[in-house]
């Protein structure tokens, strides 16, 4: 379907807290009242090495789909879907296969990987069902994907962020780049190659734990910087290794290693001093009381996405508020979604993008073990 630019109606409906009854359900049969029940899925990993990412995700998605619930009156119930890809874009396919399958879902909170984007949003938009994820290689949004929305910036703002902070804050003179082979972790480290071009490059494997290699490279290339794009269960036992082997080498990586399961994984020590950059709000910078909502919810402090599934889920829930209770009518109101969240602000471009004005890069330090906000690195 065509994208609108008229966002009117989408603003008036939030703006009014709209509680109309269901008209038609995602099935196609009639509902209303009590008896309207829709679901919203949450696509990602909750098993597997980097399972501590997306259960950031279903939990910030879930936080906003059960303060709706709880509302009195839900004008139609909103059950959150779960489908564990485990990291694993050879899962994805099915998995969106299940998820168009079932009508009663009206839009993804992911995939959250870009790998499993890559196998997964083809079949989800085909079949109309929405997405709004939080995803960052950059080429997602240039497939033609007519449901695709990402809720924050791209690694076209990050890689070039990161290089910025390596070449002006860190003052990094011979940067040697590391990447998982990924679609994410490849592609975040090729926009930071183009920024700051490196001495040396190398690569690691999904579940490598022996970097001595690797590391014999960085030590020969006199690096003073190592940059890594890829996800904190590779990355914790590199910097961990390259502690060992007496490196000082600065240590920067992206937004998939900002996880507590990094720093466990490296230890303390060796973490350290560690940059991570992450297109992320840090939770005291959320907006509301969402940092404390979610804690009362869950016990612990939202984690990197737990903000921002938080927004992609309450888009959805506007919709469902404003009678948008079919996969078509539930686009259709995204794409026009104009309203600030307590990220950012949203309003998608015909290709699904933030508007830039939007998209802030921050830069993480790990102090004394853990992963605090340093700066929102500077745009230029």
């Amino acid at each position: 379907m065509v994208r609108t630019s008229v966002r009117a109606v989408a603003v008036l409906a939030l703006a009014l807290g709209l509680s109309t009854a269901c008209v038609k359900g995602a099935d196609n049969t009639s509902a209303s009242g009590k008896d309207c029940a829709v679901k919203i899925s949450f696509f990602g990993a909750l098993t597997g090495p980097n399972a501590a990412l997306g259960t950031n995700i279903r939990d910030g998605a879930k936080l906003a789909i059960d303060q709706y619930n709880a509302g009195k009156p839900a004008t139609c119930r909103i059950e959150l879907d779960l489908r564990d890809s485990q990291g694993d874009e050879k899962l994805a396919p099915g998995l969106a296969d299940a998820v168009v399958q079932d009508a009663k879902v009206i839009g993804v909170v992911g995939p959250s990987f870009s790998g499993e984007s890559k196998a997964a949003d083809g079949k989800l938009s085909d079949n109309g069902v929405p997405i709004i994820t939080v995803a960052t290689n950059p080429s997602l949004s240039t497939k033609g994907w007519k449901t695709f929305h990402r809720i924050l910036g791209n690694d076209a703002t990050q890689g070039p962020a990161a290089a910025r902070y390596l070449r002006d804050t860190l003052k990094a003179q011979k940067l040697f780049v590391v990447d998982d082979t990924s679609e994410y972790g490849k592609g975040l480290a090729d926009e930071v190659k183009k920024t700051v071009p490196p001495v040396g490059a190398g690569t690691t494997s999904k579940g490598q734990t022996d970097f001595s290699a690797l590391i014999t490279q960085i030590r020969a290339s006199g690096a003073d910087a190592v940059y890594y794009g890829g996800y904190y269960a590779e990355a914790g036992p590199l910097l961990k290794q390259l502690r060992g082997q007496g490196l000082k080498a600065a240590f920067v990586a992206g937004d998939a290693v900002k996880d507590d399961k990094f720093v466990e994984s490296a230890g303390k020590e060796a973490a350290e001093g560690a940059i991570l950059t992450c297109p992320c709000v840090p939770p005291d910078k959320s907006g509301g009381t969402f940092a404390a909502e979610f804690k009362k919810a869950f016990g612990s402090e939202p984690g990197t996405y737990a903000a921002e599934a938080y927004d992609a889920a309450t888009i959805y829930v506007a919709g469902v508020k404003a009678g948008k209770t079919t996969r078509k009518d539930m686009e259709a109101f995204v794409d026009a979604y104009t309203g600030k969240g307590v990220t950012t602000t949203f309003a998608f471009t015909p290709q699904g993008e933030l508007d830039l004005s939007a998209v802030a890069v921050w830069a993480y330090r790990v102090e004394a073990g853990k992963i605090v906000a340093v700066q929102e690195i500077p745009k230029s």
